[in-house]
């Protein structure tokens, strides 16, 4: 007859390792699927993978100029006509260039453009100066008349005016 062999045989333990080798590959797929991620996220536009731009387009681009500027101490203050009535406009004003050598050239002809800036703002309607975009336009207005003046003595241009206080009443 057939004997039962199943008894004599010894029952195989189960690893206990199987768990932990188990975990450790979903930790590593989920760290890789991070990375994956990561770089899909960032276009691939890492430093040294080989992007679609090469050294010398990269080299043209603009790179970060600290600025200096110049403060005018004393406000611009000036009428400004609304409805048949005088109002006024008082602004802080400051310049922003990239070197002191063009705020020194400025400095050197302040009073002709303080005296510039206050035509130029005198010259802009009460509405126009409370809106945003009139003092937008108005601080471009008066970067182009800077540079202008400062073309005329040959110095170089500024970047740009800037507004620390802006009041109309």
């Amino acid at each position: 007859m057939a004997e039962n062999t199943s008894a004599d045989e010894p029952v195989a333990k189960k690893s206990r390792l199987k768990p932990f080798v188990l975990l450790g590959f979903l930790i590593l797929l989920a760290i890789g699927l991070a990375v994956a991620g990561a770089f899909w996220f960032m276009n691939g536009s890492l430093p040294g993978m080989g992007g679609d731009e090469t050294a010398e387009e990269q080299a043209k681009e603009p790179k970060f100029l600290p600025s200096v500027y110049l403060d005018l101490e004393k406000p611009l203050l000036t009428t400004v006509q609304a409805d048949g009535r005088q109002r006024y406009a008082q602004v802080h004003v400051s310049l922003e260039a990239e070197s002191q050598a063009v705020l020194d050239a400025a400095q050197v002809h302040l009073p002709l453009l303080r005296s510039q800036l206050i035509q130029l703002m005198g010259s802009r309607s009460f509405d126009s100066l409370r809106a945003p975009e009139g003092r937008q336009e108005l601080a471009q207005a008066m970067t182009e008349k800077v540079n202008e003046l400062l073309a005329n003595e040959n110095a170089a241009a500024i970047r740009q005016v800037l507004f620390s206080n802006f009041v109309v009443q």
